[in-house]
């Protein structure tokens, strides 16, 4: 039985300036809960929002993803993700082992034995297929969404971040230690290119795909930069300065504009002009830590997740960030951008 986690929910409307610009902090929800965050999904299709939470409390908490009131969660899972697949209504969670479930009812299916560490998840529409990133080898672990088989892995050289799909047959993911993009066939579960991002992106951790232009936007963390690629050749046809500490990126192809979302509270805006014109269209602030999103194609809503922590427990070290504080108690929020 799906245990469900009604947590009282607060509202808090323009309480966030922002610089001058078209998108702003429409709902803040201070939904609380303990529990270690990575990355949020929107189940567009399903009305559904899922928060991987790990460590002490480890569950995948769900929400109604037009009101953010509780929908439900997958107790005693640890995991930093989720996906679903469009075709199956399956769920799948990057614990490990991997946890699959029924997306409208939230009962667990199976649990799937995969390497490595899971970490980010991309859900290909192409093939029906998962693939589980890991920073160590394998790299990705390739599950059929129908029935949950592990079908490969792929070594793709180096630590992976964020993926994303052509939806005719390419997968392209930022390798965040090597300062590049692996170009991987999806039929043949292959490293067919490395698009080399030349220095003017470095760890990236933010990856995002204007399909029907064939662009690539790469947010990376050393330079902070948004690094757009020609996703055909690899060929770097701009980068336009972010905030600190990016750690996801989305294309709405609706407004021909990608948003990458900063560790230090920022939410960077950059508009498509052309398929040869970019330019920083906003820099809006939103809340610390607030370091990965997702978009819901059917408002054009961008959703946020962060938490308040107190003193750091450790001063930075060279090349560092400081300790993390304890996370304060009931602090984690739900953050919704629009215009």
């Amino acid at each position: 039985m799906i245990r469900l986690a009604f947590i009282g929910l607060t509202m808090c409307l323009g309480v966030f300036a922002q610089e001058s610009g078209p998108y702003k902090v429409l709902k803040s929800a201070k939904v609380g809960g303990v529990g270690g965050f990575d990355y949020v999904y929107a189940d567009e299709a399903g009305r559904k929002l899922y928060v991987a939470r790990s460590g002490n409390g480890a569950r995948i908490a769900v929400f109604n993803i037009d009101t953010l009131e509780p929908a439900g969660e997958l107790p005693g899972v640890s995991a930093h993700g989720a996906v679903v697949s469009t075709k199956s209504g399956h769920g799948f969670a990057s614990s490990k082992p991997v946890a699959m479930f029924d997306s409208k009812t939230l009962a667990p299916i199976k649990t799937i034995d995969v390497e490595g560490g899971p970490d980010g998840m991309l859900y290909d529409a192409f093939n029906d297929h998962v693939y589980v990133l890991s920073h160590r080898a394998p790299n990705a672990t390739v599950i059929n969404a129908s029935d949950g088989a592990v079908l490969g892995t792929i070594d793709l050289g180096g630590a992976p971040e964020q993926a994303a799909s052509d939806g005719k047959g390419k997968i392209y993911i930022d390798i965040e230690d090597k300062g590049n993009i692996a170009v991987v066939d999806a039929r043949t579960m292959k490293v067919t290119a490395h698009y080399d991002l030349e220095g003017k992106g470095g760890v990236c951790a933010g990856l995002a795909m204007d399909v029907k232009n064939q662009l690539l936007f790469a947010s990376c963390r050393n330079p902070q930069n948004m690094v757009i690629l020609d996703a055909k050749d690899g060929k770097i046809l701009t980068a336009l300065p972010i905030g600190g500490g990016t750690d996801g990126t989305v294309f709405n192809p609706k407004t021909h504009e990608a948003f990458s979302s900063q560790g230090d509270g920022t939410l960077t805006i950059v508009k498509e002009k052309s398929p040869k014109n970019f330019e920083v269209e906003q820099t809006l602030k939103t809340m610390p830590t607030a370091k990965t999103l997702t978009l819901d194609g059917k408002t054009g809503h961008l959703l946020l997740i962060a938490a308040e922590f107190g003193a750091p427990t450790a001063p930075a070290q060279p090349g560092g960030r400081a300790g993390r504080g304890q996370m304060v108690p009931d602090s984690f929020t739900i953050l919704v951008v629009g215009k």
